[in-house]
């Protein structure tokens, strides 16, 4: 995976082989205060380098809407910590169209309902995870004072991952879950 900023563009065309390229790793690309203009030159690079495929992330999910419809080559995605994220993030999917939609539960601070119509016993769930195309998971890192403990994390990243196999959803469980090698999950979404 490649992290690109935004800058260094001659370097992204000079990549011949497909790659999956993550923009913005460290910058919130869709808050109000990005200019649209800056965006607008990522998506036309974007486009224009169609054998790559671009992943953003973002936590304005509510901004989306006026991007879209979205390149085909994008993977387009909210990161989520609570309950209450998620749903605005379910919210702010729905009205896109982009290929490749997905959550990032990172870091997860807590165990909730990862669904609002899935054919499942496990959580109630309208538009929800059988919406999505993919799961990226993961837990906090550093030493907050008040973070939960990595067990427990685990714990409820099993039960995400649970309803996703239900659901037929790819995860990416990161390392900092720290899981056994064999529960350890590096899917990608078809798309």
């Amino acid at each position: 995976m490649i992290r690109w900023n935004g800058d260094e563009l001659g370097r992204l065309y000079s990549i011949r082989k497909p790659s999956r390229i993550f923009v913005g790793s460290t910058i919130e690309l869709f808050g109000d205060w990005v200019k649209e203009e800056w965006l607008g030159m990522i998506f036309n690079v974007a486009k224009a380098l169609k054998q790559h495929t671009f992943i953003f992330l973002t936590k304005q999910p509510q901004n989306l809407q006026k991007w879209s419809p979205f390149p085909q080559n994008c993977y387009i995605g909210v990161s989520v910590t609570n309950y209450s994220q998620f749903h605005h993030a379910l919210d702010g999917l729905q009205g896109i169209s982009a290929r490749v939609k997905f959550i990032s539960f990172e870091p997860l601070q807590e165990l909730f309902s990862v669904t609002r119509v899935v054919t499942t016993k496990r959580f109630d769930i309208c538009f929800g995870l059988q919406d999505l195309d993919w799961l990226i998971i993961g837990a906090e890192t550093g030493n907050r004072k008040g973070k939960p403990p990595l067990s427990q994390v685990q714990n409820w990243a099993r039960e995400i991952i649970k309803v996703a196999d239900e659901a037929g959803i790819p995860c990416f469980t990161k390392d900092n879950l720290k899981l056994p090698a064999n529960e350890v999950r590096r899917e990608f979404p078809n798309g």
